[in-house]
């Protein structure tokens, strides 16, 4: 969320960066809901003031026998009582509009994101690895994992539906594997702290992290009114909400290995086939609560940790700095890690690593007290996958397939495999 006092001195600014976004202006019509709220306040205030005057002076003209004066008085104290009562109603009305139509709009690009519409826009700023050569014509993940009777669809649609998979065997092990390597990886040699978190959110989660109200239909709601997580940020980053913390506490560096659940509503025909787009998956995400500046430095550093899980893998990958139309709603700048699937012949995204700046702090309420200084300030957040294990799971069954069909195991994968090596003929 953005902070409406900004908006009031740089109006211009809000509607370029939205226009960057392919947005429309926004700044008039939130101005004038927060002048009219504004000028509602002040005559609030100012009717209070002259109701606790008309009040003393009701005793006053009493006492000296102006009961004339006195009943006027009264009468007076009245209607104000009145007005009171139906503009302290219309006041938190406006400031639930207001909340409300800032909820909604997006935040601002850091300047050096590339301006366009879409992700043909996006610039590539590193590639590592190479791309592995085939003697054969690899196969894609899908038609690998049916024929080794490990990836089933159509067990998984009678209890489920579409968009739904049952791994077994090798398959659900080397996920695991996945999983478990990634956290020791983040916890070991990156600082993170692993953390367990709830599964199931209230509505304020939601709503600091910015999934509500404008995403509402991309999410799982049960009949409990709890929320079914999309991703392991809502949790993570909510660990900080309506807390004032230290500076020697920052940063704070989190991550969790979570099931994670999506609607797909806006993604109608597309990756129909296969395991790339589930409304289940898992995911290790990485989240970091930093101070205002530090926050860039800390972008950099939690996109080398995503990159070193791809590359420890031996997999093929390219980063990309995603353009105004393409970034997340929270982000100011956004690196997407996209992993080269030989069977497809094309790049996918595996990572999204996002700096927010102070975006979901404001709408959780969670700060930090500089050292020196009395008053606080709204922390940073960020949030990365580090990385999405269904999709690692693919780039390493297209990237390791042997010939006959059968999957070799990668090399930092075997300590969490119990001696399996190759998944196939018995793997």
């Amino acid at each position: 969320m953005l902070d409406i006092r900004w908006i009031r001195d740089n109006p211009d600014a809000l509607d370029a960066a939205l226009e960057k976004r392919g947005a429309a202006p926004e700044s008039a019509a939130l101005i004038a809901l927060d002048e009219e709220r504004r000028a509602l306040v002040a005559r609030v205030q100012d009717a209070q003031a002259r109701r606790n005057a008309a009040s003393k002076e009701i005793g006053a003209a009493m006492a000296s026998g102006e009961t004339e004066k006195a009943e006027a008085l009264k009468a007076e104290v009245a209607d104000l009582k009145q007005f009171l009562s139906t503009a302290e109603e219309t006041e938190r009305d406006l400031d639930a509009r207001l909340r409300d139509a800032l909820a909604r709009v997006p935040n601002v690009p850091l300047d050096d994101v590339p301006v366009g519409a879409d992700e043909d826009a996006n610039v590539e700023v590193r590639r590592s690895g190479e791309k592995r050569t085939f003697d054969f014509e690899p196969k894609e993940h899908f038609e690998l994992g049916e024929a080794l009777g490990q990836m089933d669809f159509e067990v998984a649609a009678k209890m489920s539906g579409a968009r739904f998979t049952l791994l077994n065997g090798g398959l659900a092990r080397l996920e695991r594997a996945l999983g478990q390597f990634m956290l020791d990886v983040h916890t070991i040699e990156h600082g993170y702290t692993e953390v367990n978190p709830p599964l199931l959110v209230r509505d304020d989660a939601l709503f600091g992290t910015a999934q509500l109200p404008k995403f509402a239909e991309d999410q799982f709601l049960t009949t409990t009114d709890h929320w079914l997580i999309p991703t392991a940020e809502v949790p993570l980053t909510n660990i900080v909400r309506e807390t004032i913390i230290d500076h020697d506490y920052l940063p704070r560096r989190y991550t969790a290995l979570t099931p994670c659940f999506r609607s797909e509503a806006g993604s109608a025909g597309r990756d129909t086939r296969g395991y790339l787009r589930q409304h289940q998956f898992y995911k290790v995400e990485l989240v970091s609560i930093t101070d205002a500046e530090t926050s860039i430095e800390e972008h950099e550093r939690m996109t080398r940790c995503a990159e070193t899980i791809l590359e420890r893998l031996g997999l093929h990958f390219r980063t990309m700095v995603l353009s105004t139309g393409d970034m997340g709603f929270a982000a100011r700048k956004t690196y997407d890690l996209e992993v080269w699937l030989p069977g497809q012949g094309a790049y996918r995204e595996i990572s999204s690593c996002s700096v927010c700046g102070d975006f979901q702090a404001r709408r959780m309420n969670a700060r930090y007290r500089p050292e020196g200084e009395k008053g606080t300030r709204f922390v940073h957040t960020l949030n990365g996958s580090g990385v999405a294990m269904g999709r690692a799971l693919i780039a390493v069954m297209e990237t390791y397939q042997q010939a006959d069909g059968s999957i070799a195991v990668p090399e930092a994968l075997r300590p969490y495999m119990g001696g399996i090596d190759v998944i196939g003929a018995g793997g």
